[in-house]
């Protein structure tokens, strides 16, 4: 009986904050096909072409979105743990979560940025469908995801694509090879890129004033990604007057996602969510 009753409430809290799911491909000239082919190019892990946005929608939208790019060290996706598997919990807060399949840079270190500036154009286009205010629409990202977050958030191109907030899970940030990933580096900017196109992709030296308030979480023991990526953007920011909250946990290493395996999922899930409340 009590097992039953367990079941029955697991159901109900899902039908209470059950979504309603869009799909669609990011440069879609005809966005009202929904072929069965089209769905598929959306799903399939294919990363170097049909770039693409799923849309979780919640029953009672607050008007905030967010757009989650996967990390993956610019190589792959890691499109559940830093994707899709975060829906549910943002969509209980009214948040409408939007996961980014990004184009890998394949040569081009332009690509990811292009599909980035993209989902927020598209977010805000269809804020009345998604249930978005268009003045509370960030930018999330995981690892190399979290490069490409604060690279939209210190190099967008225009208002219409300037995210409102960024939110970094152990972000890869500079490209300095003294302390960058050196994986993401390379699948980035490649082999020997030259000073300049390094400067102006390591984020912490691109932060003015006018960059959009920031919450970075990261593990003090991360062997991955140096900590230095995310405690000098976050430096950087605050030498910039710009609002920004860094959350450093003693351990768990890199890559922690939404997974349970992490030790500290409660604290930063808690933090993060009255950041939202009371920032956004």
């Amino acid at each position: 009986m009590k097992r039953l009753l367990t079941v029955f409430m697991l159901l109900s809290s899902i039908v209470a904050f059950s979504q309603s799911k869009v799909e669609m491909l990011l440069w879609d000239e005809n966005p009202a096909d929904t072929t069965a082919a089209k769905l598929a190019a959306i799903r399939a892990n294919d990363f170097t072409r049909d770039p693409a946005l799923t849309v979780y929608i919640p029953k009672k939208p607050t008007g905030k979105a967010i757009i989650m790019c996967p990390g993956g060290g610019y190589g792959w996706e890691a499109t559940g743990h830093e994707g899709h598997g975060m829906a549910e919990w943002f969509n209980r807060q009214g948040i409408t979560y939007i996961v980014l399949k990004y184009r890998l840079p394949q040569g081009d270190c332009n690509l990811p940025l292009a599909d980035a500036e993209q989902a927020v154009r598209l977010a805000r286009a269809n804020a009345s469908d998604w249930g978005i205010d268009p003045s509370k629409v960030g930018i999330m990202g995981a690892s190399a995801g979290g490069h490409l977050a604060s690279t939209l958030a210190t190099h967008y191109s225009s208002p219409e694509t300037r995210p409102d907030f960024q939110v970094l899970f152990y972000p890869v940030i500079t490209m300095d090879a003294r302390y960058t990933h050196m994986g993401s580096r390379v699948n980035l900017l490649g082999e020997n890129p030259d000073d300049e196109v390094v400067r102006k992709f390591s984020n912490e030296l691109q932060v003015t004033p006018h960059t959009p308030k920031a919450f970075i979480m990261l593990s003090s023991d991360d062997n991955a990604v140096p900590v230095a990526n995310g405690v000098n953007y976050y430096m950087a920011l605050l030498s910039n007057n710009v609002r920004a909250s860094l959350h450093a946990y003693p351990e768990g290493g890199h890559g922690w996602g939404y997974g349970d395996g992490f030790l500290y999922k409660g604290r930063w899930t808690d933090e993060l969510e009255m950041w939202l409340r009371e920032e956004i």
